[in-house]
């Protein structure tokens, strides 16, 4: 893959958002591996701006690392400075997963319950609903369609 290329506008702004950034993948004194690069893509498909921090000791060995990495993984290079580096790569869109009938299936959902005293919190609560349900404006789940009766039971 080809490495994006950025403005200096883009990578100022950039800069700004990855300053209050914790370095996510670590490259150790092996250099830049498979293993490294498998985990930089996954920390890039999941945050899109990430910082790297190599313990490559050669100055000129870090930048190439640097290239090579932004390279192979089709990412821009927004800055290196000392033994940190920071990349940037588009997050890609997501795929709404549908089941092999076209409805959507089971999906999980945080409700905020309100506590039953002033002192106390409101608690999260992780529901998970089925393709026929829906929560209410009081966080209750109920049913999208009411369940069909047997003419024959009535």
């Amino acid at each position: 893959m080809t490495a994006l290329i950025l403005n200096s506008a883009q990578r100022r702004d950039l800069r700004a958002q990855a300053h209050h950034l914790d370095p996510v993948v670590m490259i150790g004194g092996d250099g830049l591996t498979a293993a490294v690069t498998k985990e930089t893509d996954a920390a890039l498909k999941a945050h899109g701006l990430i910082k790297v921090r190599a313990s490559i000791e050669d100055r000129a060995a870090r930048d190439a690392a640097f290239v090579e990495l932004c390279h192979a993984l089709g990412a821009a290079p927004v800055q290196h400075i000392g033994k940190l580096f920071i990349i940037w790569r588009p997050i890609p869109e997501k795929v709404a997963e549908r089941s092999e009938d076209g409805k959507p299936g089971p999906r999980m959902v945080k409700i905020l319950k309100p506590a039953k005293t002033k002192n106390h919190r409101p608690q999260v609560v992780q529901v998970k609903l089925l393709g026929n349900q829906r929560i209410t404006a009081g966080g209750i789940v109920k049913r999208a369609k009411p369940k069909q009766q047997s003419t024959k039971k009535s």
